[in-house]
This record gives structure tokens, C-alpha cells and sequence, in this order.
């Protein structure tokens, strides 16, 4: 699904944010990126999703190398990826239901379908009840929730999440890694950058650690999951939680 190989990111000034770095994410894994501050992580993110461009090598997702889309393709190649962040960034002037929609909209679905995405992935994570309220007035964990289905709300192949559980207490990161779990066991490819190494370890997933912009450390996938936290990551019923 990823494939970066050898990609240098310099920024003006001469800073390397990234340093011929060379990775692979296979289709269906959930992998976390771990590394101190300033070691990579958001800009190989940011590399993935179009925000930015590497200054040489290549980064490929599902078969297609960044390099090559124009800028006119990049809103219609963002739309296989979710894509959730730190700090929400979430519209305060629109009810949750438009900011789950807002991707929606963009590509120009349909009223009707739009309205039956939005409310499944709201269902998905437990807020459909509000909908019609601004996100300024959820819990912080509210808000990443709402994220996180404005993210999934449009069935990517793709979910990428940049430190997700920055913000939250240890419950309410294992709440949000769960839905991240959730899709990961449908086939979602998913790609976390975190610091939180003590909930990635009873996690299992495999951890690339990243360390001045190259990869340092890259664990193997683990087949079980530490067993007090295996039934607290499985889906809850529920056998394909796409809207």
C-alpha cells in the first residue's frame, strides 16, 4: 500500500527533515511510526497525503507515485485516504453533521447518500446522538471521535492519523485506537505516527521508529495482541463497520 524509497525532505534553509528514508507498509497492516520530536514522523505523513512533496526520492501509494499527480488530481487522489489530526481541525461554525459531510460535499455526492455516510460513520463512533451540536461544545475525545468519522466517512483505503491520542487520557486513547482497530480488521490499511510508546506496546503492532529522519528500528508484526487488551480491540458485534 506504501512504499517510500530513499526520500529526502529539505526545507528552506538546508534543514532534513527526512534523510534518504525507505520504508514498506503492506496492504491491510495497522503500523505505528514512533520517534522523538522533529525525527520524521508528520512529514512522511504529510508526504503521503499530498500536503508536501519530497525534495528527491519517491513515495508510491497503492500503485501510484506521488511525484507523478498533478496538482489538479490532488483533491481526487486525497479521497482514498482519511485522514485525522491532532488538533481536530474541526469547523466550529457548522454542526458535527456538516463537518463529517464537509468531504462529502467536496466530492459532490448526493444529498440523500451523503446524509446516510454521515450518520453511519457517526453511528461507528458513537455520537450520532449529536450531530446537530457544534464541536466546541464536545469533550476533546468528542471531538477526535468526530474527526476520525469525517476521516472514514468517505470508505478510504487508507487511514492515517498523526499523534490521534495527543490530547486524551490513557481510557480515551484506547477508545480511539479501537476504532482504528475496528476498520484496520475490514482491511483498512492503517499508518499512526505517536509517541505514546506504552499504548502502542500493548497494542502488538509492528512500530518503525523513526530517528533524524531515517528508520532506526523497524519491529515485525506481531500475531497476538497482549490478552488483556485482545477483547477491548475487537469489533463489537458489528461485522463491517463501513457507512
Amino acid at each position: 500500500m506504501i512504499q517510500v524509497e530513499n526520500v529526502v525532505k529539505r526545507f528552506p534553509g538546508g534543514q532534513e527533515a527526512l534523510r534518504g528514508l525507505s520504508l514498506i507498509v503492506d496492504k491491510g497492516e495497522m503500523v505505528f511510526v514512533t520517534g522523538h520530536s522533529g525525527a520524521g514522523k508528520s512529514t512522511l505523513l504529510k508526504l503521503i497525503a499530498l500536503i508536501d512533496r519530497p525534495t528527491s526520492g519517491q513515495v508510491l501509494v497503492d500503485g501510484q507515485n506521488t511525484r507523478r499527480i498533478p496538482r489538479r488530481r490532488i483533491p481526487a487522489y486525497r479521497r482514498q485516504i482519511g485522514m485525522v489530526f491532532q488538533d481536530h481541525k474541526l469547523l466550529n461554525d457548522r454542526p458535527v453533521f456538516d463537518n463529517v459531510a464537509l468531504p462529502l460535499v467536496i466530492a459532490g455526492v448526493g444529498r440523500r447518500e451523503a446524509a446516510r455516510k454521515v450518520r453511519a460513520a457517526l453511528d461507528q463512533v458513537d455520537l450520532l446522538r449529536k450531530e446537530k451540536q457544534p464541536p466546541e461544545t464536545l469533550s476533546s475525545g468528542e471531538q477526535q471521535r468526530v474527526g476520525i468519522a469525517r476521516a472514514i466517512v468517505s470508505r478510504p483505503k487508507l487511514l492515517i492519523a498523526d499523534e490521534p491520542t495527543g490530547n486524551l487520557d490513557p481510557d480515551l486513547s484506547l477508545e480511539v485506537m479501537r476504532i482504528f482497530r475496528r476498520f484496520n480488521e475490514v482491511g483498512v490499511t492503517v499508518l499512526i505516527a505517536s509517541h505514546d510508546i506504552a499504548l502502542i506496546d500493548q497494542l502488538g503492532c509492528r512500530r518503525i521508529r523513526l530517528e533524524n529522519g531515517v528508520v532506526q528500528q523497524d519491529d515485525e508484526d506481531e500475531e497476538d495482541f497482549v490478552a488483556d487488551y485482545a477483547e477491548n480491540l475487537r469489533p463489537d458485534g458489528r461485522p463491517d463497520p463501513w457507512p
